[in-house]
């Protein structure tokens, strides 16, 4: 199975070692043709604490690493 990449916006940064990364997926309407937008939020461990609010980053997947972490940091844009 492949590693997933995502490339999204950071959105919080107020818990110790996590971000919340908003990913945004673009796709026509199959019917309308016109390009709807789909967001969804990850939370990523960030093990360093660098990410800001606002930040572009880039996310892979991995194992989980609590509850709702499934994702950490590559790189930061």
């Amino acid at each position: 199975m492949a590693i997933k990449h995502q490339i999204g916006t950071v959105v919080s940064n107020k818990m110790n070692k996590t971000v919340i990364v908003k990913v945004a997926n673009r796709y026509p309407h199959l019917l309308y043709s016109k390009t709807i937008i789909k967001n969804k939020k990850y939370f990523v461990h960030d093990e360093f604490n660098k990410c800001d609010i606002g930040d572009k980053v880039v996310i892979k997947e991995c194992r989980p690493l609590s509850k709702k972490k499934r994702w950490e940091l590559v790189k930061i844009f």
